[in-house]
């Protein structure tokens, strides 16, 4: 009952309450022992994800406590980008402008794909602005899919996605 309370303030309240839901409801279980950054690198499909986290100097803040939630671009869709975005973003005259996109990607808290089953909602960006999250048939966050889900690290989870979010700003 107080989770429904607390679903009809505002969008930010609301989904840090469905984080905390699930860390409290969800089964104990292991995360794993490397962080966002690592875990990325590890997956083997966020090469050029990783690169632009290195470029736009955000290494040590995914690094750092979170939780975060990361909505992360897999390199195929990085592919889906007109040819030479990517490296136009990746130039150090650039870097505000990636940054911007980058945090665009990332949520505070850890919201898992089950606290967002049957769900349509809102979610405030560590950019600044908002993403729609829709769960209502599989996951998606501003019509991007999730293709993998839950992917844990120790600060927080990733969601790999198959397009890249672009912030209206």
């Amino acid at each position: 009952m107080m989770m429904q309370k607390l679903r009809v303030q505002t969008m930010a309240v609301a989904f840090a309450a469905m984080s905390a839901a699930a860390v409290l409801s969800a089964p104990a279980k292991a995360a794993s022992d490397k962080d966002i950054v690592d875990t990325a690198v590890g997956a083997g499909q966020f090469n050029t994800l990783v690169t632009a986290v290195k470029q736009a100097g955000l290494v040590e803040t995914l690094k750092g406590k979170g939780p975060f939630t990361v909505f992360a671009p897999t390199d195929a869709a990085f592919e889906k980008l007109p040819d030479g975005t990517v490296e136009s973003l990746l130039k150090p005259e650039n870097k505000e402008k990636l940054t911007q996109i980058l945090t665009y990607h990332v949520v505070p808290g850890k919201v898992m794909a089950a606290d967002l089953k049957g769900k349509t909602t809102e979610a405030e960006t560590v950019e600044g602005s908002t993403v729609s999250v829709d769960g209502t048939d599989g996951v998606t966050v501003n019509g991007a899919k999730v293709v993998k889900a839950d992917v844990t690290a120790s600060n927080g989870v990733i969601h790999a996605i198959d397009t890249v979010l672009m912030p209206k700003k």
